[in-house]
């Protein structure tokens, strides 16, 4: 399998490459050259298969021969081994059409686990292959650097920095990642908020200053092999739910684009997917771009939903380029005119690209509320307020009431115990595994909103290539 950039100018790579590289060199995002298909019979030779079992074969296409087909899967159960439950990703029902997909079993309790913990491996892996060292440099809205860092803490070759807004995160959030002491840790909060820290991050990949230095890595969706490793669970799900032969939607509580696009490529591998749902809160970006064609970035508003506080969603990127007619030139200049703009009108093509397989919803404070009473007093289920703002969207969106429609529950209720206690009235506890959280030593440094200051700081701490 070989990957090209979405912005045309960047040399095409492999797996491994990708894995590595994160973002790039022409600013833009790895996607395939072409999306794998399986057959009707392929796909329903899937139901049943234990959770490591599907995602070797679900992701051994784009691995192609980088990793064989026994490797890929001694990964997959190393990585997934280490979650709460059994099932990986259980699915719950609430009503007659409508299921939750709790995605928070692994290690910090939300679903970027699902991915990380199979990118440690992947790069501890290729890392060893090559003999070199990583610098990885994040930005989070709360839950990637918690599961980034737990996937890495103490690995030889590695060195992770991980940017997050200060006071915009939970205290659970932050605690997951300010408690972990391994020395290859960093954590760092800036002034502002999670779109700065993610422009810092990017600005760290096309510095050249940086890049000559240090060997650059990303554990944020714009690597390629996270948002791979979440196409996984949209399989999981549509071969329980009856696939080939049955269509399943899907709403999807999205920041940053990456988690709804993994049920895009989905599709684009012969899942059949109804529609996939976009949910947003009001920082409503993707909304506004989906539902009429205006991609303008407006002013962050904090809310109890602070993974979706996000005006600028990287992965969206990967979408206009592949329903734009993946014309890299015109894509590089479309992303330069917003750069610098901050405003952006979807092609036609765009839009009706995307408007064939997504819809979009909005949810106010008092609507994600509403969603967590519902699940709570109706169906026994407390959920936290990202998950709780995709039940909305699923709920309002007028799917036949003859397709399932799957919410994604992106992280444990615990995580976010104060909203979920206004809401219903419950304080959830967190896992026993992480009872002590609030006992922990906490260490990170805080910085102003600045890039020479970060570039500063990664590069004093970091290890040089070698």
């Amino acid at each position: 399998m070989e990957y090209v950039s979405t912005r045309g100018n960047a040399p095409a790579l492999d797996f491994e490459g990708v894995t590595l590289a994160g973002l790039a060199s022409d600013g833009g995002l790895y996607v395939p050259r072409h999306w794998p298909r399986f057959s009707t019979e392929e796909i329903a030779a899937m139901a049943g298969l234990p959770y490591a079992q599907l995602a070797q074969k679900v992701m051994q296409p784009f691995v192609g021969d980088c990793l064989s087909e026994q490797r890929l899967l001694d990964l997959c159960e190393a990585a997934y081994g280490r979650f709460a439950h059994r099932a990986v990703t259980p699915l719950v029902q609430l009503d007659q059409q409508h299921w939750l997909l709790e995605l928070f079993h692994g290690p910090t309790l939300a679903f970027k686990d699902v991915a990380l913990q199979l990118l440690g491996l992947l790069f501890e892996e290729f890392l060893s292959r090559r003999d070199q060292h990583l610098t990885i440099v994040g930005a989070t809205s709360g839950d990637t650097g918690s599961a980034a860092i737990d996937a890495v803490a103490g690995r030889d070759r590695i060195d992770i920095f991980m940017l997050h807004p200060h006071g915009r995160v939970s205290d659970v959030q932050r605690r997951q990642m300010t408690t972990m002491l391994a020395p290859n840790v960093h954590n760092i909060a800036i002034e502002g908020t999670f779109d700065d820290a993610q422009a810092m991050v990017k600005r760290v990949f096309n510095d050249p200053q940086m890049t000559s230095r240090f060997a650059i890595g990303a554990v944020n969706s714009i690597n390629w092999a996270r948002l791979m490793a979440q196409v996984v669970y949209y399989f999981a799900v549509g071969v329980q739910m009856g696939a080939p032969q049955r269509k399943v939607a899907f709403s999807v509580p999205t920041g940053n684009f990456g988690d709804v696009f993994a049920g895009y490529v989905a599709a684009q591998m012969g899942l059949p997917v109804e529609r996939l749902i976009v949910a947003t809160n009001i920082n409503d970006i993707l909304h506004r771009a989906l539902s009429d064609g205006d991609y303008s970035q407006g002013t962050v508003t904090p809310t109890a939903a602070p993974s979706m506080d996000i005006q600028v969603s990287s992965n969206f990127e990967r979408l206009l380029f592949d329903v734009g007619g993946r014309d890299g030139a015109a894509l590089a200049e479309q992303m330069r005119s917003f750069e610098a703009s901050k405003a952006m009108r979807l092609t036609n093509a765009q839009r009706e690209g995307a408007a064939a397989l997504f819809t979009s919803a909005r949810a106010d404070a008092d609507e994600m509320s509403g969603a967590i009473r519902w699940a709570y007093d109706e169906c026994g289920e407390v959920i936290d307020p990202h998950t709780a703002i995709g039940l909305h969207a699923a709920r309002t969106a007028g799917i036949d009431p003859a397709v399932p429609v799957v919410t994604l529950a992106t992280a444990h209720p615990a995580k976010f115990r104060d909203a979920v206690e206004r809401a219903c009235g419950l304080r959830p506890a967190l896992p026993a595994r992480l009872g002590d959280l609030f006992e922990r030593e906490e260490r990170f440094c805080e910085l102003p909103g600045d890039y020479a200051a970060v570039a500063a700081y990664v590069a004093e701490h970091a290890t040089p290539k070698g």
